[in-house]
């Protein structure tokens, strides 16, 4: 298996000099070597063909045996030092310390056509950072990282990627909602890829403990190989770091916004200086259109990181961020107008986006109460967020009256007789206007059905369907593991063979475990 291995995170930062692996507090290190614990009984049960490629391997050699005991962690390539990363973080909100790198270990860096690529395994065992926990991840967590990092990807939102899922052959112990009923799951490994897996608390772990030489070193590595047209080390180079970071950030919210996903922790440790999609734990999509939906029970009394506070919680993350690199450029005002970017540009993108959703080129304030009600009207009953927005595109303003429009979008809706009195009143009054300002658009039918359908997916992965893979795999049956895998590599496509996960939520999974809230136990 010939990788073009080229290092340079364990090779240009500061290491932690203590090799032994045992809890402890890392100071003025980035990094500790770990060695990966090694799996009783490896076997890889799913690869993604397109990282395959992208790390420059093929599918032979992903049948090998080397292949296997790599992307499990039995053993390390010759020539690399594996380690985990330190950082720290807030979490829902106060101040955490360090945590870092707790079931996360880095194998390597690695390019391929001029893109660099670290390989991070997870559920690889303890490091330093592990500080109570075992290190270890389990089948069904990992199920659903590794299909909804590559899910994502084709969504179009920035993300991490994943190389592979493998099992370990050994049990581990997991309460899986944190009530007390501790039992044994399947190990597993996820192999993690993404140009880096920096995150905010990469940096607010070096403020928070006055070192401003390691955070220096750190951030000018990082303007080195992520934004190389950035000149030097003066502090307009810094602010210019910290701008593109703000501007990435928003990017993927606005993403997030778009599709209906919800991250569920966004915490400081949790966003990628990069501005990827980073730590898939208790995610979710929006099945009923709820602002205040929070796949998280952990979250579930605050909801700090529901589905409508994302972009807030994500500019409450950019201040935080803002403190630490406020050691190297020594300028709040140059921080704060950075910061008043975004919220004066969210706006606007968040229309924008809405509007590419329902077919129109925002250009008003009459365009921004038309989105504004019908997320409103959206909320008066239950309505599946994914299949309202596709089924809209099917809307014919020069062939429909407002009553054939609510027709169109009917199966969105989770019980059709309450759009009845009131609510649909409001419906018809919202889609007249809706047929009214696409008539004055002009816009050839089929030309909003193809740009609608570019920005609004038919397909995600649901919880209920990630749920049924797990219990699929628990069987020891791979199968539905690689059908959505592949179904959702197409997500804006009509797929008519894949008719019957265009569909609401089922009744059995609405209160389900792993099917609506989950926790964040691995």
């Amino acid at each position: 298996m010939k990788l073009n291995i080229q290092d340079t995170f364990n090779k240009e930062l500061p290491a932690d000099p203590i090799l032994r692996n045992y809890r402890r507090q890392v100071e003025e290190a980035c990094f500790s070597y770990v060695t990966p614990r090694i799996p009783s009984k490896p076997a890889v049960i799913h690869v993604s063909e397109e990282m395959l490629e992208a790390i420059g391997l093929d599918a032979d050699e992903a049948q090998s045996d080397t292949f296997k005991r790599v992307f499990s962690g039995a053993e390390v390539m010759p020539g690399t030092s594996p380690y985990a990363m330190c950082y720290a973080g807030h979490q829902f909100g106060h101040w955490a310390g360090q945590l870092g790198d707790g079931r996360a270990i880095n194998l390597c860096e690695v390019v391929h056509n001029n893109t660099r690529w670290a390989l991070q395994l997870k559920g690889a065992g303890e490091t330093p950072y592990s500080r109570s926990a075992d290190g270890l991840a389990v089948l069904r967590s990992s199920v659903r990282e590794h299909l909804c990092s590559e899910a994502m990807y084709h969504l179009g939102v920035p993300t991490t990627r994943s190389l592979s899922l493998s099992l370990t052959g050994d049990e581990v112990m997991r309460d899986m909602m944190y009530d007390g009923n501790a039992d044994y799951e399947k190990g597993a490994v996820v192999c993690r890829v993404a140009p880096s897996f920096l995150r905010f608390g990469s940096y607010q772990i070096f403020m928070a403990r006055e070192d401003k030489k390691s955070l220096q070193v750190l951030v000018d590595y990082t303007m080195k190989y992520f934004h190389p047209h950035i000149e030097g080390r003066k502090t307009d180079d810094y602010l210019q770091f910290f701008q593109e970071v703000v501007d990435k950030t928003l990017d993927m919210v606005i993403h997030w916004q778009r599709v209906g996903f919800v991250h569920g922790v966004m915490n400081t440790d949790n966003m990628s200086i990069l501005g990827l999609t980073i730590d898939y734990g208790p995610y979710g999509w929006l099945e009923g259109y709820d602002p205040g939906w929070t796949p998280n029970t952990t979250d579930a009394q605050g909801k700090r990181y529901r589905y409508g506070s994302q972009p807030n919680m994500a500019l409450w993350n950019l201040m935080q961020l803002a403190n630490a690199l406020y050691a190297l450029v020594d300028d709040v005002p140059a921080l704060e107008a950075i910061l008043k970017t975004y919220q004066q540009s969210y706006p606007r993108k968040y229309f924008s986006m809405m509007g590419e959703k329902i077919g129109i080129v925002t250009q008003g304030e009459a365009d921004m109460k038309l989105i504004q009600e019908l997320e409103g009207i959206l909320q008066l009953s239950e309505t599946d967020m994914t299949i309202f927005f596709r089924l809209l595109s099917r809307v014919n303003a020069f062939a429909m009256n407002e009553e054939d429009a609510l027709v169109v979008v009917q199966d969105a809706f989770y019980k059709l007789d309450e759009i009845q009195g009131e609510i649909k009143i409001k419906w018809l009054g919202w889609m007249s206007k809706y047929i009214d300002r696409l008539t004055e658009m002009d816009v050839v039918n089929v030309d909003k059905v193809a740009k609608m359908n570019a920005v609004n997916p038919k397909y995600v992965l649901r919880n209920y369907m990630a749920q049924l893979a797990i219990d699929k795999a628990n069987e020891q049956d791979y199968g539905l593991i690689d059908d959505l895998y592949q179904l959702l590599k197409k997500p804006y496509d009509e797929q008519p063979e894949s008719e019957e996960w265009f569909a609401k939520r089922p009744e059995w999974a609405r209160n389900k475990v792993g099917c609506s809230m989950l926790s964040c136990s691995s």
